[in-house]
């Protein structure tokens, strides 16, 4: 059994373990709420904007060729991993890595890889691997907004009409809740068609200006960069409801060690005791026989 100053070396330990958890936990429900705000408005203005170029595009006609929707056979491919900076999140960045790996082991089987990682632990994760890495881009949470995002997205957008890449696959946490973020694998280019536009096409009357072509050239890259934008705030707003509730699991399971190590110590200390009354006992009944 553990002698007593062992025991409240841990206890102590512990404590102070459990004070760190628990200011980290409040921290990031702060930062939680702001991001949560952040993604809450993005999504209906994304939603607008993609239902709109949906049907522009579904009605044109042929009039304008989309060259961000453009087709190819597929040889070298762009990954967007979305992770966070820093760890202490549970399984958060795992995810993203494990999909990524799965990725390129079964869709992009023998395709040439291109990572362009976007926070410092998807970074840290491929950089070591045999992989192209585009790294200006790491640390864009340190700054996160909508001109840092953009110009990742542009990067894309640009690699992808050079015809350095076939195919950019972004991979992010949606968020849905505290406690619950969803790893989604999403084709960010060539732009998926949207078979459902067509049939909402004739609800829809827009009048254009000056023209339904240059209408479409004006939205599609304002679409891409804000479908960009929004995966990010997604992994962002994911990063600090994973942190929190990571941590609170970590404050309780310190909790329930305290209770043993009291207990823990409680016993050892009147093993102690009935062990210096044992003593003194003894000590006295062999000055009583003498």
């Amino acid at each position: 059994m553990a002698n007593l100053k062992e025991v409240k070396e841990r206890i102590t330990s512990v404590v102070s373990t459990q004070q760190i958890t628990k200011a980290m936990k409040m921290v990031s429900a702060a930062k939680l709420r702001r991001a949560q705000d952040k993604i809450t408005q993005m999504r209906p203005y994304s939603q607008k904007l993609t239902q709109i170029l949906n049907n522009v595009s579904a009605a044109s006609e042929g009039a304008a060729d989309i060259i961000f929707a453009e087709k190819r056979e597929v040889k070298n491919v762009l990954i967007i991993p979305v992770t966070s900076d820093k760890g202490l999140c549970g399984a958060f960045n795992t995810n993203i890595i494990k999909a990524v790996n799965l990725a390129i082991a079964g869709q992009f089987a023998g395709k040439n890889i291109t990572i362009l990682p976007i926070g410092k632990k998807a970074f840290e994760a491929f950089k070591k691997r045999d992989f192209n890495m585009v790294s200006e881009y790491s640390q864009l949470f340190q700054d996160l907004s909508f001109e840092n995002a953009r110009s990742a997205a542009e990067f894309a957008m640009n690699a992808f009409v050079a015809g350095e890449f076939d195919q950019v696959a972004l991979v992010y946490n949606e968020f849905k809740n505290v406690a619950t973020q969803e790893v989604h694998v999403e084709q960010f280019l060539p732009m998926a068609k949207d078979d459902s536009a067509e049939e909402k096409t004739a609800d829809t009357d827009y009048i254009l200006e000056p023209s339904r072509a240059y209408i479409i050239e004006e939205l599609v890259p304002t679409s891409l960069k804000i479908q960009f934008y929004k995966a990010v705030l997604e992994s962002n707003a994911s990063e600090h409801g994973a942190r929190m509730t990571a941590m609170d699991k970590a404050t309780d399971n310190a909790g329930e060690l305290l209770k043993e190590l009291r207990l823990m110590y409680n016993r050892t200390r009147q093993a102690a005791i009935t062990n210096e009354i044992l003593e003194i006992v003894s000590g006295a009944n062999a000055l009583g026989g003498k």
